[in-house]
């Protein structure tokens, strides 16, 4: 996990940036932490590591519940 910032304005963190699989992992973790609103969106990125969406499985946030229930269950019908 990268402790570096977000690249200067004139980004905006919203939730497109957050399911964009071209977005900076050090980007993503930013959002993570700082915004739990975006939180959900970062569930739908492709690119999202195992080990962010296991963080933000921990911090909660509006509609993270949700979102990993529909990314686990999108999971399983893959190998049914």
């Amino acid at each position: 996990m990268s402790e570096r910032n977000p690249p200067p304005p004139p980004l905006a963190l919203t939730a497109d940036i957050a399911c964009n699989p071209e977005t900076d992992p050090a980007v993503l973790w930013y959002i993570a932490k700082e915004l739990p609103e975006l939180r959900r969106w970062i569930v739908a990125n492709p690119k999202a590591s195992p080990q962010l969406l296991e963080a933000i499985s921990q911090m909660g946030g509006p509609g993270v519940k949700d979102a990993l229930t529909v990314l686990l269950d999108s999971l399983d019908h893959k190998h049914s």
